[in-house]
């Protein structure tokens, strides 16, 4: 019988020379049903903003969804972000956009048509990928899957990329890790030690990006095996760190403004 991994330490307490990356879903947001319904927690978008400052400025979001639901959920705070796991990027208001493949309309009528027949399941049309979720109905997985595999016939170019409940067609050569790589390059990233936090399988290519470059990843959860240096239990534990940070950072504000 195969030995059990020992769980990973917590993480220290965000430092003032970091480059932050932080996946949404899973990591700063709880999971809901569907993706539109999940709940921005009071005073995150606050401690966010605080961190944004006191980094100078290095702090992203890393995730699978759109810039444009990044920014609605985080309202009126627009951040460094990269969106549809690397397809999308916004730094210092340059904004990159990945064009959309023509046969991506069909394959999506097809794929909702199928979720359709599961309740609770869902085809999210997320511009230059398809989402297909089953958290609302675990019957659909596998017809998704299916669904999925069969229609990189008619996208050349594409992979499955699985998450949790999720499997997205997606194009190839983009991923989380070589956003993260692109950011790092420029200022405000450029020179820090970076951390990336996330949760699902698609986050342990920011995991590898950040540990190439001095940093660490932060797991949520307890999925193993994974290439990250620590871990924090839930999405609630993960504000929890940040809200210390922001505790922190006023403290030190408060002793210079009182030497």
């Amino acid at each position: 019988m195969a030995a059990e991994t020992p769980p990973l330490p917590q993480p220290p307490c965000v430092a003032p020379d970091w480059a932050l990356f932080l996946d949404v879903d899973g990591t700063l947001l709880d999971f809901a049903a569907a993706p539109a319904d999940v709940h921005v927690e009071p005073g995150l978008v606050d401690a966010l903003a605080v961190l944004h400052r006191r980094l100078d400025g290095a702090l992203a979001l890393i995730s699978g969804r759109t810039l444009a639901q990044l920014d609605r959920l985080f309202s009126p705070l627009k951040l460094p972000a990269v969106g549809l796991h690397g397809l999308e990027q916004r730094d210092n208001g340059h904004l990159d956009l990945h064009r959309r493949a023509p046969a991506l309309d069909a394959v999506l009528a097809a794929a909702q048509a199928l979720a359709a027949k599961y309740p609770g399941a869902l085809a999210e049309d997320k511009g230059t990928t398809i989402a297909l979720h089953w958290r609302g109905a675990p019957a659909a997985e596998e017809p998704l899957h299916e669904f999925a595999t069969s229609a990189l016939i008619d996208l050349p170019g594409y992979h499955l990329q699985p998450g949790n409940s999720v499997i997205e067609l997606r194009p190839d050569g983009a991923h989380k890790g070589a956003a993260v790589l692109s950011l790092l390059a420029h200022p405000p990233f450029q020179g820090r030690r970076p951390v990336f936090v996330g949760d699902d399988l698609t986050d342990e290519h920011g995991f590898a990006a950040v540990a190439s470059h001095g940093g660490f990843g932060v797991l949520v959860g307890r999925r193993q095996p994974s290439a990250a240096r620590y871990a924090l239990h839930d999405p609630e534990a993960v504000r929890a760190w940040l809200d210390d940070a922001v505790a922190i950072a006023g403290d030190e504000q408060r002793r210079r403004d009182d030497p």
